[in-house]
């Protein structure tokens, strides 16, 4: 399979291009193409991860099935025969790693579901006993489980910057209180749901992050679902609360770039060919963990 970092079809019209996925408008719907380009600490990498606009849309894929009986979602279709005429001359460059969608008004809030204690809320209880204001239990370590999920959403940035952590009440501001309600309560069950199904499948989600969108009325789960990009993954053998995980995600790129002399400011430093081969092992390997889905090219 041909590595993609960029996209350009002089036919569609491209609306949008961030840290990963292309946007063409095509009318009543979109077209999202998910390249291998590979962002950390808000930071679009120079470098590409073999197969990784592959793996994202396939486990969306997966997950936007799984999840449909919980909450509507914006796929039609990831199989190029079923996308408009225009977008076929581009089969080689779209097939596997693009999705025909509706055209939903995204809500200016990300919906982060925190299902086990690490990251940046790790540092917060630390200092404060809370992640996000929110009061958990003492005694907790790096990498507890938190049995009841906690809901913490942020502000959406440009790329290049960062995300920012805002209360449910200042989200009830912005959404309204009605719905900042439905979202957290579809957030924490589709988070729930999916945490039951990773484990069973051996690996643990420990957190992620959703993005939902107006659609005809009805609010609907729109973008990634579940993936490696949008969520924590750990193998689920050999877990054990009070020290870091291994890693399914981008996480193995965060840490090699955190052994770095860098600002965390574009441009981002080249990664190393075996940081790259790495990268996409793990991603290659929880999309066959999940879904069975093995790439055959």
């Amino acid at each position: 399979m041909k590595t993609i970092t960029q996209t350009n079809f002089p036919e569609l019209k491209k609306i949008s291009q961030g840290k990963v996925r292309d946007i063409y408008d095509l009318g009543e719907n979109l077209l999202i193409v998910t390249t291998d380009r590979i962002s950390a600490f808000d930071v679009v990498l120079p470098d590409a991860i073999p197969y990784k606009g592959y793996v994202l849309t396939q486990i969306s894929k997966f997950w936007f099935q799984k999840m449909s009986s919980l909450m509507p979602n914006h796929l039609i279709s990831i199989d190029v025969t079923d996308f408009p005429a225009e977008c076929h001359k581009y089969k080689e460059e779209l097939e596997g790693r693009s999705m025909l969608v509706k055209k939903a008004k995204p809500l200016p809030v990300e919906c982060i579901v925190r299902g086990y204690l690490t990251g940046s809320g790790l540092k917060d209880y630390n200092k404060t006993g809370q992640v996000c204001g929110i009061e958990l239990p003492e005694g907790l370590v790096e990498s507890s489980r938190l049995e009841s999920p906690i809901f913490t959403p942020s502000t959406k940035a440009e790329i290049g910057s960062h995300d920012e952590n805002i209360s449910f009440e200042k989200m009830s501001e912005i959404l309204g209180s009605e719905k900042a309600s439905l979202v957290k309560k579809l957030s924490l069950e589709i988070y729930c749901a999916a945490r039951k199904i990773g484990e069973e499948k051996g690996i643990i989600i420990a957190d992620t992050k959703f993005e939902m969108g107006d659609y005809s009325g009805q609010l609907i789960l729109i973008d990634e679902a579940l993936t490696p990009d949008s969520s924590r993954f750990w193998p689920r053998a050999g877990y054990q609360a009070g020290k870091s995980q291994p890693s399914f995600d981008k996480q193995f790129v965060r840490d090699y770039l955190s052994t770095l002399d860098w600002n965390k400011q574009a441009p981002g430093p080249e990664l190393p060919g075996e940081v790259i081969e790495r990268t996409s092992q793990k991603y290659l390997e929880a999309l066959e963990i999940l879904t069975g889905i093995k790439p055959t090219t």
